[in-house]
């Protein structure tokens, strides 16, 4: 049996291009004599849809894109492809999130998904009724078990401190297992994280392993806002070893013999190997891409302010939209120094991007000089840097609103864990390139973009990162140095540890205390931010729920 493994980008709730995308994909497999072709989990609709799916209109449209699927397989090639399924019974939610398995003109079955996730940025059992059965699907002398997602992952890496890795109290394998198959296939909206690469992959293999049998395992690629999907599709043979690999964060179709692969004759390809870097680099440019896409938007604009913040998320801009759609300004003060603009010219020059220079020193002027009477000599303070940020901020809307150029944000994860931004001001923006990226993880992109040559200014990487919103500032005089607070904040943000067990793993205790303040009390800040482009597991946004209001 040859199966063809369908790895491609869907935008949520545009049927008609996902259906055309399928389809297209089906004639593809067609002509290379492929018995099955495999689609991802609710690929008909798009992942997450989520409260569209509780507009009847939206699930009447999947059903109907299902059933057109359907129509145009009229031979004996079968299809698997994700959507959501009524569920006709008098209890539970209204909806299944199915796996169909259509051929000849038909949809001969509809399997259930049975574990739907609730932690992170899951909130399946929001809107989806759990299955209760498990069914073996026989086609061409072979028995399928087709598993959505979630349904491999009953034993898992901890997911709390409780020290529970088995989340789920039903698990769907154990029961096909014993009707028995000969292969499994997993539909899968698996969203990227650069700390959970290596987990999905011990997942599939310990399931092959478990099982002594080989797994298709198809997932989407593509962002939708701040969620980035890699694909990495795969195929697993029964010893646990990946066999065939679907390239990252790219449309990717390829074909197996499964019964090459079930009888151990299969060549394995080689892989690449992908360090961490490369691929949050690469997820970073593929959702600033889709961002702007499925928007229907084309042009971008930043503030360039010759630190490594804004020129790291100039060049993933101009490699995701273009160069000529992407417009930085530069925008000094009395407290800029010279190499920072000489920096950002340099820079914007050697991306061949346009820009403008554009001094706030008078605007500014004019704030303090209009606000003299209110502020009746009161010594100078963070007021007035918060100042300069929001005359940036303003001067950037302008532009963005007189020449239809989305704001991209520039600050890192660092920055917005602690507080370090001015609310509308430097937090502004549509989207926030960097805000799930350590400060010590903007250096080690720098250094990936100019592996080959310099793009950067090596300048603007080595000199000590400042805000230069007063004379002399430095990032330092406010925060701890960069590799002590990211070593703290992921210890405290990722690993949810205690502050009490970060000092015994080795920090110091008042340096401690000072940074989980911080965090604890920038809460409502952080959500009044841009989205932020997720890349681990513990994104700021709707996978991060904390009360802003809380004494902890």
């Amino acid at each position: 049996m040859k199966i063809a493994l369908a790895q491609l980008n869907y935008t949520i709730g545009a049927f008609e291009e996902n259906v055309s995308k399928i389809l297209q994909a089906v004639d593809t497999a067609r002509a290379s004599k492929s018995d099955l072709v495999v689609f991802s989990e609710l690929s008909v609709c798009g992942y997450p849809p989520l409260d569209l799916l509780e507009h009847k209109f939206f699930i009447e449209k999947c059903n109907e894109a299902v059933q057109h699927i359907a129509s145009c397989i009229k031979d004996d090639i079968a299809v698997i492809v994700g959507a959501p399924s009524i569920n006709t019974g008098s209890e539970g939610k209204n909806l299944f999130n199915s796996a169909y398995f259509i051929t000849n003109g038909k949809i001969e079955h509809v399997i259930d998904k049975s574990l739907l996730p609730t932690y992170d940025i899951f909130d399946e059992y929001r809107y989806f009724e759990p299955s209760g059965h498990q069914n073996i699907v026989e086609f061409k002398g072979k028995r399928l078990a087709i598993t959505v997602c979630e349904d491999l992952w009953y034993e898992q890496p901890l997911l709390t401190d409780f020290g529970k890795n088995k989340p789920y109290n039903v698990n769907p394998l154990e029961k096909l297992n014993a009707s028995g198959f000969d292969f499994i296939i997993n539909i899968a909206a698996s969203p990227f994280a650069h700390n959970h690469v290596s987990v999905k992959e011990s997942i599939l293999r310990e399931n092959a392993i478990k099982y002594n049998k080989p797994i298709v395992y198809v997932n989407q690629t593509g962002a939708h806002t701040e969620l980035i999907f890699d694909g990495a599709s795969r195929v697993i043979d029964s010893k646990g070893s990946t066999v065939l690999q679907l390239p990252s964060f790219e449309e990717s179709i390829c074909f197996i013999d499964i019964d090459k692969i079930i009888a151990g004759k299969a060549v394995m390809q080689r892989l690449l190997q992908e360090d961490k870097i490369s691929l949050i680099h690469d997820a970073i440019v593929l959702g600033i891409r889709d961002y702007f896409r499925k928007m229907g938007f084309k042009n971008a604009i930043l503030g360039l302010s010759g630190g490594i913040d804004s020129a790291v998320s100039l060049v993933l801009a101009a490699k995701a939209l273009g160069a000529p759609n992407v417009r930085a300004l530069l925008l000094p003060s009395q407290y800029s120094s010279e190499h920072s603009v000489t920096d950002a010219i340099k820079l914007a020059d050697n991306q061949h991007i346009q820009y403008d220079i554009v001094p706030i020193n008078d605007i500014f002027s004019a704030y303090l000089s209009t606000l003299d009477p209110v502020f009746n000599n009161s010594r100078p303070d963070v007021t007035e840097e918060n100042i300069q940020a929001r005359i940036r901020g303003a001067l950037l809307m302008a532009v963005s609103n007189k020449f239809g150029n989305l704001l991209l944000n520039t600050s890192n994860k660092s920055e917005a864990a602690v507080g370090y931004g001015t609310l509308y001001g430097d937090m502004m923006g549509s989207l926030s390139v960097l805000g799930d990226i350590y400060k010590t993880e903007v250096y080690g992109l720098a250094r990936y973009i100019n592996r080959n040559e310099e793009i950067i200014p090596v300048n603007s990487i080595i000199k000590p990162p400042s805000a230069e919103l007063r004379a002399d500032q430095k990032d330092s005089d406010s925060l701890p140095e960069y590799e002590l607070l990211d070593g703290i904040l992921y210890n405290y943000i990722e690993l949810r540890k205690s502050a009490d067990e970060i000092v015994a793993a080795g920090f110091d205790k008042d340096v401690v205390m000072r940074v989980v303040k911080m965090v604890n009390t920038s809460e409502y800040k952080r959500s009044q931010a841009p989205p932020v482009l997720r890349v681990s597991s513990k994104a700021f946004g709707f996978g991060r729920r904390m009360p802003l209001v809380a004494k902890y």
